[in-house]
């Protein structure tokens, strides 16, 4: 990071934004986007060509802070990218030994037989992982190969060129107090200019939002639809530990019927030596807005064939994360613009149905760093637009995408049905149907019910051993941010009425429950005369739940002053 600190440290506080030139930026240091600029610093050393400049920012204080998932690692992407990534000593250790899916009543679990459950469900050949960590390594992979990496800078505006196609982001000012007026520390941002944009922010991501907007690049797609997970790593006595142990589970405590339309279920992976990684993960188009999914994941954790693999154990972090559900159904048309193009799960490419996002949010982006060389190899002054969508069409990730098209939106039609549906899909149908499933067709925000037509949820007082009080538990995220500066969860212009007159007067104040992180309270919510929204931002974990899911979506999440957030080390 040398250059660009260098770079700013010659600034003067109060001058004109400046400048720095290259070839391709990315926005996002996590699978895809490393994974984009290696495979583009590789081209450029097999074809011998001259040096392709690529740029990586990234808003956490450092690769791999942002970065939450399982995760159960699928190699099929690295295996092409990094062939030699085991002599290399990739942090992927622990191979998967066991696989068990088991549906939950409140006292008991009763086990699907491997030979039923669909193939995507098999784990075979696969390795339990932290992603933080192999982001990690796959920076220091990068910026061997000569990719310059600038963690700590958010990218917080598109730029346009005089056609209207994107040239690039620039990064958050900083050093701007809560009021607005500029501080000791002010530090105008950085245009960061590229004759191609690769944008790998994740799921919701805010400069993805703008170019989706801007381009139409969701007309003719179904409405995008996410879930939220949340996980905690677990350090466990050694006799507790069976490495490469996969478990995931459906039913208690989230569908307590066979014909329950909530959608979600949990997972629980051993880790050698001592760790077990443990999460809970709850789609979005929940109805009850009583539903607390924190909540739900601390009382998931007392099942008692649960609690025994925790007992005598110590949670050492906690984070949660909005994903991409949607799957195929939900691709964008075109994932390739003007300038640009979206990758992973900014794009939506996670595989729900074998709950997982890395190995084809990888090969998407390098399929983009493909696209993107034979573009700067050509005179392609008039188009400005790169081939990705025809690469990807042609591609493994999207065959494997389309097999399972209907999946989730199955479940619409509750537990059992979309149970067997999924079972005729990944074992008959194979994406070959000509019908679609639309689910809802609706963005999250709209399902949401009407507080007056649900019962508020009882849920047991955490015991601080196996279950934990939200902030707490937090601390365990050791997020922070600069307290004196503008919020970055603002009210969309237009809707400051609506927390009050429609989230508190109609659904109970949902946000204040399905935010992971306690961000959102209500003073005085009894009296709606006195009531009033309270933010606090500064515990914002980054998992863009607001976005999606607050009434009429009336939350426009922007990225803070670079490297607030959380600090994950194992997730």
């Amino acid at each position: 990071t040398s250059n660009l600190k260098r770079f700013l440290t010659n600034q003067s506080h109060d001058e004109t934004r400046e400048v720095m030139e290259y070839d391709v930026v990315i926005v996002g240091a996590g699978p895809s986007g490393l994974s984009a600029a290696i495979q583009l610093k590789k081209l450029q050393n097999e074809k011998n060509i001259n040096d392709i400049s690529v740029c990586v920012v990234e808003k956490g204080a450092e690769v791999g802070a942002h970065i939450i998932s399982g995760n159960v690692f699928e190699t099929r992407a690295l295996d092409e990218l990094i062939p030699n990534w085991k002599e290399k000593k990739a942090p992927i250790e622990t191979p998967v030994t066991e696989d068990k899916f088991l549906f939950l009543t409140k006292e008991n679990s009763y086990g699907f037989p491997n030979f039923l459950m669909p193939k995507q469900l098999h784990n075979d050949g696969n390795f339990i992982i932290s992603l933080s960590q192999l982001t990690r390594w796959l920076a220091n992979e990068a910026e061997e190969l000569g990719v310059e990496i600038y963690p700590g800078f958010s990218a917080s505006e598109v730029l346009y060129n005089e056609r209207g196609d994107v040239r690039g982001v620039a990064t958050r000012d900083s050093g701007i107090s809560k009021n607005g007026s500029k501080k000791a520390t002010f530090e105008r941002g950085i245009e960061l200019q590229a004759k191609q944009t690769l944008f790998a922010e994740g799921a919701k991501g805010s400069c993805t939002e703008e170019v989706m907007e801007k381009f139409g690049l969701m007309e003719g797609s179904l409405p995008q639809t996410y879930g939220i997970g949340l996980k905690e790593v677990w350090q466990v006595p050694k006799e507790n530990i069976r490495p490469g142990y996969v478990q995931h589970t459906l039913g208690w405590p989230l569908q307590h019927n066979l014909f329950d339309k909530n959608y979600g279920g949990s997972f629980l992976y051993h880790m050698g030596p001592d760790i077990i990684l443990i999460g809970f993960v709850i789609g979005l188009d929940y109805q009850n807005p009583f539903l607390n999914p924190y909540k739900e994941f601390q009382r998931f954790k007392h099942h008692p064939m649960i609690e025994k693999q925790l007992k005598g154990g110590v949670c050492l972090e906690y984070g949660a994360r909005a994903l991409n559900e949607g799957g195929y159904n939900s691709l964008p048309k075109k994932m390739a613009f003007p300038g640009g193009a979206l990758i992973g799960c900014a794009a939506g490419t996670l595989n729900v149905v074998k709950i997982k996002g890395t190995h084809t949010g990888m090969k998407s982006g390098m399929l983009a760093a493909e696209a993107v060389f034979e573009h700067l190899s050509e005179d392609s002054r008039d188009n400005n637009t790169i081939e990705l969508d025809e690469k990807f069409a042609t591609s493994w990730v999207h065959s494997e995408l389309k097999e399972v098209k209907n999946c989730r939106q199955s479940f619409h039609m509750g537990l059992l049905p979309g149970f067997i549906y999924n079972g005729l899909a990944t074992k008959l149908f194979k994406g070959r149907e000509p019908w679609l499933l639309k689910g809802s067709g609706a963005k999250d925000s709209t399902s949401t019910g009407l507080a007056k037509l649900f019962s508020p949820i009882e849920y047991s007082k955490p015991d601080g051993v196996i279950s934990f009080e939200l902030l707490s538990n937090l601390q365990k995220s050791t997020v922070g941010h600069e307290h004196d500066q503008p919020s970055h969860l603002k009210i969309k212009n237009g809707m400051e009425t609506v927390p009050v007159d429609v989230s508190l007067h109609l659904h109970s104040g949902p946000e204040s429950r399905f935010c992971p992180a306690g961000v959102y309270e209500y003073e005085n919510p009894d009296d709606l005369n006195k009531s009033k929204l309270v933010i606090n931002a500064q515990n914002c974990i980054h998992c863009k739940t607001c976005a999606i899911k607050t009434p009429e979506e009336y939350i426009r999440w922007t990225v803070p002053e670079g490297g607030g957030g959380p600090n994950y080390k194992q997730m």
